[in-house]
C-alpha cells in the first residue's frame, strides 16, 4: 500500500498544484515514449513513459543551459587573459622604449644594442667634440647627421602642441648642439654640417 501511494498516478498534478499550464510532449518525444513502451512490450505509452521522456528534456535543457554558462565563463577567463597579456607587453614595451631613449636626446646604450639586435644596425654615439678636436671621420659623420636631420627642404615639427622639443629636435643635443626650437635654428645646426663635410672632403684631398 506504501509503493501504491507513492505511484505518480496516486499523485495531483505538480503544475496544477503550482497554478502552471500543462505541457504537451513534442513529436520526438512522443515517439521516443512510444518505443519505451514496445521494449516494455506494451501497445502504448503509460504515464511513466511520458514522463521520463519530460524529464529527459528537462535534463538536456539543464545540461545546455549549464554547458553554455561553463563556455561564457571560460570565454571571459580567456579573455581576461588575452587582455593580461596584451597589458603586460604594452608595459613592457613602453619600460623598455623608456630605457632605450635617452630624455634628453638620441638614444641609450641598451637603445643602440637594441637596433643592433633588431636590424643589425651598428649605431654609435653622435659626436659631441670641438671641431678642433675631431677626426676627419668624424666631421664626416657630425656633417652627414646635421644635413640628414635639418637640412631637408621640409623640417619635421620640432616643438609639440604644449611647446616642448620633439625627439627630432632633442637629437641635436646627442651631438652636442643646442636644441633647436625654430626652423631658422635647425637651418643653423644644417648649415654647420656643410662646412664640416667641405673640411672633411678638402682634407682628402690633399692627403
Amino acid at each position: 500500500m506504501a509503493r501504491s501511494s507513492r505511484a505518480p498516478w496516486k499523485r495531483q498534478n505538480p503544475r496544477k498544484r503550482a497554478g502552471k499550464t500543462s505541457k504537451h510532449l513534442t513529436s520526438a518525444q512522443k515517439s521516443a515514449a512510444k518505443a519505451r513502451a514496445r521494449r516494455a512490450g506494451r501497445r502504448y505509452p503509460n504515464l511513466v513513459d511520458n514522463m521520463r521522456m519530460a524529464a529527459k528534456k528537462t535534463t538536456k535543457a539543464k545540461s545546455s543551459k549549464s554547458r553554455t554558462k561553463k563556455a561564457v565563463k571560460k570565454t571571459r577567463k580567456t579573455t581576461a587573459r588575452k587582455s593580461t597579456s596584451r597589458k603586460t607587453a604594452r608595459t613592457r614595451k613602453r619600460r623598455a622604449s623608456a630605457t632605450e631613449k635617452d630624455p634628453r636626446g638620441g638614444l641609450t646604450a641598451a637603445g643602440r644594442k637594441a637596433f643592433a639586435r633588431k636590424q643589425g644596425a651598428h649605431l654609435r654615439p653622435g659626436v659631441t667634440k670641438r671641431e678642433s678636436e675631431m677626426t676627419p671621420q668624424e666631421m664626416r659623420r657630425k656633417g652627414s647627421w646635421a644635413v640628414r636631420f635639418y637640412g631637408r627642404a621640409k623640417l619635421p615639427p620640432l616643438v609639440d602642441a604644449e611647446g616642448q622639443p620633439t625627439r627630432h629636435a632633442l637629437s641635436a643635443h646627442a651631438w652636442g648642439e643646442p636644441v633647436p626650437k625654430t626652423a631658422a635654428a635647425a637651418r643653423r645646426i644644417a648649415a654647420k654640417g656643410e662646412r664640416l663635410l667641405a673640411r672633411y672632403r678638402r682634407i682628402k684631398e690633399s692627403a
